[in-house]
């Protein structure tokens, strides 16, 4: 018969604490280096809590300047350059506004909470006509879209309206008075085939007392009944932006053409605000 063989694990030797990496130890410039590679949600989250000396280099700008430097694409390398223009102040109680910027990253996406009622009506103010404001799933891919559901219409004007704190979303007053950055807006409505519909929207830049600076407005032509399930595409860009606006206050309605009780008229979805870099 045959033996059993036991072989005993020879455990492993503790670390020596005094061979553990000391960043504390690290030169300044160096350790920036190093913290510039941590997620920006960690950084003020976690990293400012650990001392007082990291706490000075996360409110500082130097240490985000070279976060936004790790983007190498030519929108980064364009971001970079018009964040140096138009540094915000040092704030002697918090986090510089650059901080808040690279963790909640505005630029060039969707601000619009909610913008195809994945979430219900939440966050948006509504006004109901005829039936109401419903959500249904779309009758035709809508390219682009998180997803594919849409907000449906009666047959009286509903109302819906959305006002994006452009400040609260991470964008300093600075950087939206430099005259570097263009406000762009999209909005998708359409008709189920069967029944016509009416649509509006009103875009509007107010500054910090809710005053309109700026606004963009869109009526276009009834869709037909026996329409395909159309969808259409309003488009805007709101270029050389006044100073001082602060908010964008973002607002369309539908109806149906045919007067139908429940909800045949017009499925808004997509809707978008878009901050961004000006290319030329």
């Amino acid at each position: 018969m045959g033996s059993w063989t036991s072989r005993a694990r020879v455990p492993k030797p503790e670390p020596d604490p005094r061979e553990t990496l000391d960043l504390s130890r690290l030169p300044p410039e160096l350790l920036l280096v190093v913290l510039s590679h941590v997620p920006p949600r960690s950084l003020l989250l976690h990293c400012r809590r650990v001392c007082r000396a990291w706490r000075a280099m996360v409110d500082g700008q130097a240490l985000w300047l070279l976060v936004l430097a790790r983007d190498r694409s030519a929108q980064g390398r364009a971001l970079l350059s018009l964040a140096r223009r138009c540094l915000p102040p040092a704030r002697p109680d918090g986090p510089c506004p650059l901080g808040h910027f690279c963790a909640r990253r505005p630029i060039g996406r969707n601000l619009i909470s909610n913008p195809c009622g994945q979430e219900g009506l939440r966050k948006w103010m509504v006004q109901h006509g005829g039936d109401g404001w419903v959500v249904e799933k779309n009758k035709k891919t809508v390219p682009g879209a998180p997803s594919q559901t849409c907000f449906v219409t009666s047959f009286s004007w509903c109302r819906k309206k959305q006002v994006v704190d452009l400040e609260e979303k991470g964008l300093w007053p600075e950087l939206l008075d430099s005259g570097g950055v263009e406000i762009a807006v999209s909005d998708w409505w359409g008709a189920r085939h069967d029944s016509g519909c009416k649509y509006r929207l009103l875009v509007k830049l107010l500054d910090a007392h809710q005053n309109v600076l700026d606004k963009f407005s869109a009526v276009p032509d009834p869709i037909e009944q026996w329409n395909n399930n159309i969808y259409l595409q309003v488009t805007h860009v709101f270029s050389n932006i006044r100073r001082g606006v602060r908010f964008v206050s973002f607002e369309h309605w539908g109806q149906d053409t045919q007067f139908w009780a429940g909800h045949y008229g017009a499925r808004v979805t997509n809707s978008s605000v878009t901050v961004q870099v000006c290319q030329s």
